[in-house]
C-alpha cells in the first residue's frame, strides 16, 4: 500500500515543531531532512547489496530508534549512525546532533531528540511497502519541506529552493524532451543549491542524463547529495565549492599553457541551468577576474573583429565590483558546448543597467548567443520580492540567430499565501526557429536587439526589424517592465 503523501507531510511537518524554538528554520532544516533521508533508505536499501547509498552495519534508521531516552543519545547518534554513514556516502556537512546550542542540554536534548525519532517510527511512514511507482514521493515531500523551510528561514537562508513551477518552466524552454539524450547527454547547475532545478530537466528529458551540481555551501550541497538519491540519481555529481573562484568541474587543457595557472578549462556540458544569488556583491572574493585563469571575462569569448583595436577592450567584458549577475551569465556560456543551451535566472536589472554590462549585453546579442528573455512575475523567490526574468542562451544557431525572442510572463501568476506562483505557460514552452541562414557578420544591426535604457518599448512585429518567425504569442507583445532599442 503506498503512503499517503497528506499523512507523510503532516508527519514530517509535527517533527519541525519538535525543534522550533531552539534554532530557525535555516538550521533545523538540516536535521529533519537528515533523519528523512536516513529512514527512507533504511527501509528501502538496508539490506540490499547493489543499492545506490551505502549503510553501515550499525548505522540504520532502527539503530538510532534504539538509543532513544539514553542520556547520552545525541552524542551516540553522531558516533554510531551519522559519521559512520556519512563516510560510507561521501557526505559532508551532515548536522551535529550533539549541539547543546541547538538542541537543548540534558533532559531537554534526550526528549527532543527521542521525540524526533518516534515520530519517524510512524507506521504511516513505512517506505518499505511503499509501491515502486511511488518512489519519487519522498522526492516531493522532501521539496515540500525545503519550500516551507524557505518560507520562514526569510531573505537570507532561502536561496536553496528554486519553487517548483519556476524550475519546471526552465526544463520545457531548453526543449530537452524533443532532443536526442542518452545517459552521455551532461546537464550541469553551477550554483544547484538542493538540486531542483537539476532534477526537474532530468524529469523532463526522454532518457537517462548524467548530472552535475556545484554548490558553496557545505549542508546544502550535503542536501542536495540526498535529494539527487532520493529521486532516484544516485550517480550525479555533487561538489562543494565557490563556483567562480574554484570551479570544481574542470579539465586538463591540451596542449598545455606555458602559463601553469592556464594549464586547466572548465569542462563543457550539453546543458547549463542556474539560479545565482541575485546581484552577488562578493562575487569576486577570491578571484581576479582581468587575470581569470578560466578565461570567463576574456575578450575571445565574446568580442568581435569592430572591436579589436579598442584600448579598453580588456575591461569593458568584466562584470561590475558590486554586481555579479553576467560573472554567472559568463560562466555559464563558457562551460556550455559549441551547440550547448543554457538558461539562467537573473534580475530584470541586468536587461538594462549600464557600462560593463551594456558592453557584456552587446556582445552576448551580436554573437547571437542571446535565444530569449522570458519576463517573470515579482515575488516567485524567496528572499527577495524583486522580479527576474529567465535568459535563454543557444549556441546551436548563433550564427544565424537574427533576434531575441521576447515573452512578456509579468501577469502570469497567482497568489500562494505570500508569495506568487508562476502559472504563465501551460505544459508545453517551445522556443521557434529562425529562418533564414546568413553568417554573423552579415546580420543586420537591426535585427539584434539590445535591452537598455530607453523610452517605450517598440513593438516586436516586422515593422521594428525583428523577424517575423519569432513574433511573441503570449498575450502582451512587449516585455515589461524592460525596454528595447536596436543596436546602433
Amino acid at each position: 500500500m503506498a503512503i499517503k503523501k497528506s499523512a507523510l507531510y503532516s508527519s514530517l511537518w509535527r517533527s519541525c515543531d519538535e525543534l522550533r524554538g531552539g534554532m530557525d528554520a535555516s538550521q533545523y532544516k538540516d536535521y529533519i531532512l537528515t533523519l528523512l533521508f536516513i529512514k527512507y533508505v533504511s527501509d528501502k536499501h538496508a539490506d540490499d547489496p547493489y543499492a545506490p547509498v551505502t549503510i553501515p552495519t550499525g548505522a540504520s534508521f532502527q539503530d538510532m530508534v534504539k538509543l532513544k531516552g539514553t542520556k547520552d543519545i545525541g552524542d551516540q547518534i553522531n558516533k554510531k549512525v551519522i559519521e559512520p554513514l556519512a563516510k560510507a556516502n561521501n557526505l559532508a556537512g551532515m548536522p551535529d546532533f550533539n549541539d547543546d546550542h541547538k538542541l537543548g542540554t540534558g533532559k531537554e536534548m534526550v526528549d527532543r531528540l527521542t521525540n524526533l525519532i518516534a515520530i519517524f517510527e510512524d507506521k504511516e511512514l513505512d517506505f518499505s511497502k511503499n509501491r515502486a511507482s511511488d518512489d519519487d514521493l519522498l522526492g516531493d515531500a522532501y521539496e515540500y519541506l525545503m519550500r516551507h523551510f524557505a518560507t520562514e528561514s526569510g531573505k537570507s537562508k532561502g536561496q536553496f529552493y528554486t519553487p517548483a513551477e519556476v524550475s519546471r518552466l526552465i526544463a520545457q524552454i531548453l526543449g530537452i524532451r524533443e532532443a536526442k539524450t542518452s545517459a552521455a547527454t551532461s546537464v550541469y547547475d553551477p550554483t544547484c543549491g538542493s538540486g531542483s532545478l537539476l532534477l526537474k530537466v532530468a524529469d523532463e528529458a526522454g532518457t537517462d542524463v548524467t548530472l552535475y551540481g556545484q554548490e558553496k555551501d557545505v549542508s546544502t550541497a550535503t542536501l542536495a547529495h540526498m535529494n539527487m538519491i532520493l529521486h532516484n540519481n544516485p550517480t550525479a555529481t555533487i561538489k562543494q565549492g565557490n563556483t567562480l573562484a574554484n570551479p570544481q568541474f574542470t579539465i586538463p587543457r591540451v596542449p598545455p599553457h606555458k602559463d601553469p595557472r592556464y594549464n586547466n578549462v572548465l569542462k563543457t556540458f550539453d546543458y547549463v541551468v542556474a539560479n545565482p544569488p541575485f546581484s552577488d556583491k562578493r562575487w569576486s572574493t577570491g578571484l581576479t577576474p582581468k587575470a581569470d585563469p578560466f578565461e570567463r571575462f576574456h575578450m575571445d569569448l565574446l568580442w568581435d573583429e569592430q572591436q579589436t583595436n579598442d584600448p579598453n577592450k580588456e575591461q569593458k567584458l568584466v562584470p561590475p565590483e558590486k554586481q555579479g549577475d553576467y560573472a554567472y551569465l559568463l560562466h555559464i556560456l563558457r562551460s556550455l558546448k559549441q551547440n550547448g543551451k543554457g538558461a539562467c535566472i537573473l534580475p530584470h536589472g541586468v536587461l538594462f543597467r549600464g557600462n560593463a554590462e551594456a558592453e557584456i549585453r552587446k556582445s552576448l546579442i551580436r554573437h547571437g548567443y542571446l535565444q530569449a528573455i522570458i519576463g517573470l512575475p515579482p515575488n516567485l523567490f524567496y528572499g527577495t520580492g524583486i522580479p527576474a526574468c529567465i535568459l535563454l542562451l543557444d549556441k546551436t544557431e548563433a550564427s544565424v540567430r537574427q533576434g531575441i525572442f521576447l515573452i512578456d510572463a509579468s501577469n502570469g501568476f497567482i497568489k500562494d499565501g505570500p508569495k506568487n506562483q508562476c502559472t504563465s505557460f501551460g505544459t508545453s514552452v517551445n522556443m521557434p526557429r529562425l529562418t533564414g541562414r546568413q553568417g554573423r557578420g552579415n546580420v543586420s544591426a537591426k535585427k539584434r536587439w539590445l535591452c537598455a535604457e530607453s523610452s517605450a518599448p517598440p513593438s516586436l512585429g516586422r515593422k521594428s526589424g525583428y523577424p517575423a518567425a519569432t513574433k511573441p504569442t503570449t498575450s502582451s507583445n512587449k516585455l515589461r517592465p524592460t525596454c528595447c532599442r536596436s543596436l546602433p
